[in-house]
């Protein structure tokens, strides 16, 4: 990027944060169960090191009464026009909407797959006594869905490529087994299946079980949000959907206990809809993008990442129902 878009972009930054700071205590509207936080974006880029171009599509955790946000943070470097190399920072709220961050990233590229793009788009899960956290790994031709554990939420322990496709993302793994088996949902067209009895190895069921729908919300693309839950009435996956416009809204699919790959119920409209500038400008417009979603202190907390530069949070006071187990 040459130092006059390098400019330009620093300055839409600057005259955005002080949008949000004047608009801070306004009451942005309900949509469905979940309202979005008066005081969105929670998150910003900020100062000149690996978080000074974007932070976005956060994964979280809640971790003895703590939310921990693990998010896509980009610099100035990278490769082509574009710029911007990926790594996934980490921070912590005891109120689910004001964060402390970590000084630096929890996880960098570091090998060849991982490079020159980086670590993208996390989602997080503990099962036992390790956390599991998925990423995409992009070497700037392809983009690999790729696995790091860890036992403390710092130290992560890099598994490798665990979808060996030409290009795999949006790992949503359910931290219970169903049938014997764990299942992940992923995909960044049509959402597929996999299958593994330790986590690492996966099996491929090469059917898609969601695919776009022509005259709806997700008529271009279909992408696994968060982790799913298991709840009495199935399997539940909210999702990101994109039409021909490229606008992205967040929907929701039921899938069935018995079998993952049977879908029950589906949204036919989003209910996490653009509305907000900082949703609708940035470097990537008109995207509001899910990856993080926890059941904190008697309330859901739906995170997302707001234009592919910002993060934002929305919360349900009332019972959602489908999220009754």
């Amino acid at each position: 990027m040459n130092f006059k878009k390098k400019y330009l972009w620093i300055v839409f930054n600057i005259v955005i944060c002080s949008v949000l700071l004047a608009q801070g205590n306004m009451a942005t509207p309900s949509i469905g169960s979940f309202r979005k936080y008066e005081k969105n974006p929670i998150l910003l880029p900020q100062n000149t090191g690996f978080e000074a171009k974007a932070v976005f599509n956060p994964a979280t955790i809640v971790v003895n009464d703590t939310v921990f946000l693990f998010y896509r943070a980009e610099d100035w470097t990278g490769h082509r026009k574009w710029k911007g190399t990926s790594t996934i920072g980490m921070a912590y709220s005891v109120d689910g909407v004001n964060f402390t961050r970590y000084p630096k990233p929890v996880i960098i590229p570091e090998f060849d797959y991982e490079l020159p793009g980086g670590c993208e788009d996390p989602r997080i899960v503990k099962i036992d006594d390790l956390y599991y956290l998925t990423y995409t790994a992009y070497n700037g031709e392809s983009a690999k869905l790729a696995l790091a554990v860890s036992k403390d939420l710092l130290h992560w322990n890099k598994k490798g490529i665990i979808i060996p496709r030409e290009w795999s993302k949006a790992g949503a793994i359910l931290t219970e087994k169903i049938n014997g088996k764990y299942i992940m949902y992923f995909g960044d067209t049509n959402i597929w299946i996999a299958y593994s009895d330790n986590l690492i190895d996966w099996t491929i069921d090469e059917n898609p079980v969601l695919r776009p729908r022509d005259g709806h919300f997700d008529n271009r693309i279909v992408e696994p949000g968060p982790p799913p839950i298991l709840i009495e009435k199935g399997i539940l996956l909210i999702y990101n959907g994109s039409n021909t416009q490229i606008q992205y809204e967040t929907g929701w699919v039921l899938f069935s206990k018995d079998d993952p790959k049977k879908v029950l119920a589906r949204s036919e409209k989003p209910f996490l809809t653009l509305s907000e500038d900082w949703e609708k400008y940035g470097q990537v417009p008109d995207v509001i993008f899910t990856e993080g979603m926890v059941k904190y202190k008697s309330k859901w907390y739906l995170y997302y990442g707001c234009a592919d530069t910002y993060i934002g949070v929305a919360i349900s006071k009332d019972s959602y129902e489908f999220f009754h187990k």
